[in-house]
């Protein structure tokens, strides 16, 4: 029995929950994988997973058995990229997940930089706006817009979004143009939905140290980037946008920005892996160069004056 192997496909399976989806991440028939599974139960003398039609759990051995493995792996990975330099040239396969706009901003634009770099990877890249498991689904690392609520994460931020109000010319000619949060009475917002909460979030704005926090009654709220600004382009209200995506719009006379006295806070960019496994060279090389490809980013730079930022490396 091949033990490595065998822990491989133990761990995989406790990380997706599923016998078939670890089985095919690791390119094996199903039949093997569970043959290496029971094979290791037997040579252990321990029951590691309870296994029914509808689900599967660790027992309490396989839980300790687990994160043993767990350390095991990565220790072994480490000695071999020691020794094969790939620290500096990662290969394999990076599964990514991010939002459609970061994705089209950013990271899509600069992709041809990082396969330049490391030619020997491979990028799996889901587009997906809401929180998700990332050892069920198999992602190494998320990209986020939003402060980040998982604990069980690593969140590095790399950047930030700028944001400012917006409206069309159609919604202002027909309600007025708002200089200042007491002229928002008489107006409505398209209310963008949290994918965290499902809820119609507030805009933040202030004026040195006067703060305030309004959410506007709304026609229609979104949780899509897209649909939310084709809602502002129609006149359906005001609207909290990204200045990147509101550019194009304001040059064409398409979008006015407004209250421009009240800025309104950015919202952070993070990274973010699971804190309980080791930092792999893939994901590792990945984070710093996001992390800067965002700092020199005119729109998402990380810096209060405007101008890139430069984060700090993740050490190898």
């Amino acid at each position: 029995m091949d033990r490595l192997v065998s822990m491989q496909a133990f761990t995989r399976v406790v990380d997706i929950g599923s016998f078939a989806r670890a089985a095919e991440s690791m390119d094996l028939p199903k039949a093997t994988l569970t043959r290496l599974i029971q094979n290791l139960e037997t040579h252990l003398g321990v029951k590691l997973l309870h296994r029914t039609t509808r689900r599967i759990s660790v027992t309490t051995d396989g839980a300790a058995y687990y994160e043993r493995c767990v350390r095991i792996l990565a220790d072994v990975e480490e000695a071999e990229q020691s020794l094969t330099h790939q620290n500096n040239t990662p290969r394999g396969t990076l599964a990514v997940d991010t939002s459609a706009g970061l994705a089209q901003m950013v990271l899509i634009p600069g992709l041809h930089e990082f396969f330049a770099a490391y030619p020997e990877l491979k990028m799996e890249l889901t587009i997906n706006g809401k929180p998700i498991d990332l050892l069920k689904e198999g992602v190494d690392v998320v990209l986020r817009v939003g402060d980040p609520v998982d604990e069980t994460m690593v969140a590095r931020r790399i950047g930030q979004l700028r944001l400012g109000f917006y409206g069309s010319p159609l919604y202002l000619n027909r309600q007025g143009t708002p200089t200042q949060p007491s002229d928002l009475a008489q107006h409505r917002a398209v209310n963008y939905l949290s994918n965290r909460t499902g809820r119609e979030m507030p805009w933040p704005m202030g004026q040195g140290d006067k703060r305030t926090e309004l959410l506007l009654p709304s026609a229609i709220s979104t949780n899509d980037a897209d649909a939310y600004l084709a809602c502002a382009l129609e006149g359906h209200g005001l609207a909290r946008i990204s200045r990147m995506m509101a550019q194009p719009y304001v040059e064409s006379g398409r979008l006015v920005e407004v209250l421009t006295d009240w800025p309104t806070d950015s919202l952070p960019v993070s990274a973010m892996y699971p804190q309980n496994r080791h930092l792999s060279a893939k994901v590792r090389v990945f984070v710093n160069w996001a992390a800067d490809l965002f700092a020199r980013h005119p729109h998402f730079g990380d810096s209060k004056d405007g101008r890139p930022a430069q984060p700090p490396k993740l050490a190898a």
